[in-house]
This record gives C-alpha cells, structure tokens and sequence, in this order.
C-alpha cells in the first residue's frame, strides 16, 4: 500500500477511513448515500489524492493550497500549521479533524510509512480512547 498516496495532505489517514474502498461496507454505503446525494451503488472512495474527500461537497481549500504550493503535506509548508488545521470543538466527537496536526507532526518525525503503523491506534484512541489530563487518551479505561 503506497501510504502518502493514501494520506491526505492534511493528515488524515485515508486507508483507515470508513468510506476507503478497502473498507467500506454495505451498509455504510446506503447511510451515506442521501447525505451526500448519490446512488448507494458502486460509490466508494479512493483516497484525497485520487478522488478527493466524499465528504466534502466543494474542493478542499486545504488540499488546494498544498498542491499550489508543491508540497506533499501541510507540514512541510513554513506556516505550518495554519488556520486551516485550527482544532475546533464543534462535532469533534465524529469528525476527526483535530487529529490532522497530531497526525502530520508525527509523519514529520518518524515519516509517512511508520507513522501508518500506529494511525490506526491513533484513530482509536481518538474516536474511543478515554482522556487522561496530563497522559492523553487510553484506550484502557474506555469500555
């Protein structure tokens, strides 16, 4: 698996994402489909860099903006991070936007194809992990 291919520029992990080819399923696929007007048949998604994010009905600003700008990932930019990776408290319990920074600091450290070694965990914890002030959150203490 060509993991950068599968990485958005925004660091978001595309191969792990609930409507990646590899993963979606039937059902995901009729409860999806009136949200984002098409047929539940034969839509899935290819990953950011190749079809562009399901959920976004218009382009990305940020993945337009990387692309201007020639780089493979925000973080490579100089304003990094930018406003665009601003964390945000509204619905952050289902949309994992303010997992992209922890994300691209961690591609910049260890790089893309270990970083995809733990995004899955990483995913976890943030959609059912527990927080722990001053540990992060657990996965441990979340059932």
């Amino acid at each position: 698996m060509n993991y950068k291919q599968l990485t958005a520029p925004c660091g978001m992990d595309c191969f792990n994402c609930e409507l990646y080819a590899d993963n979606i399923t039937d059902e995901m696929r009729y409860r999806i489909a009136p949200y984002l007007n098409k047929k539940p048949e034969g839509f899935q998604c290819e990953g950011c860099r190749i079809s562009g994010c399901l959920m976004i009905p218009n382009e990305c600003e940020t993945r337009t903006c990387v692309q201007s700008k020639g780089y493979a990932f925000c973080s490579d930019c100089d304003t990094f991070p930018c406003d665009k990776l601003l964390p945000c408290s509204d619905r952050a319990e289902k949309l994992p936007h303010n997992y992209k920074v922890f994300n691209l600091c961690r591609i910049k450290s260890i790089g893309v194809d270990k970083w995809a070694e733990e995004a899955k965990i990483i995913r976890q914890k943030y959609f059912q992990g527990k927080m722990k002030i001053g540990a992060g959150p657990s996965l441990k203490d979340s059932k």
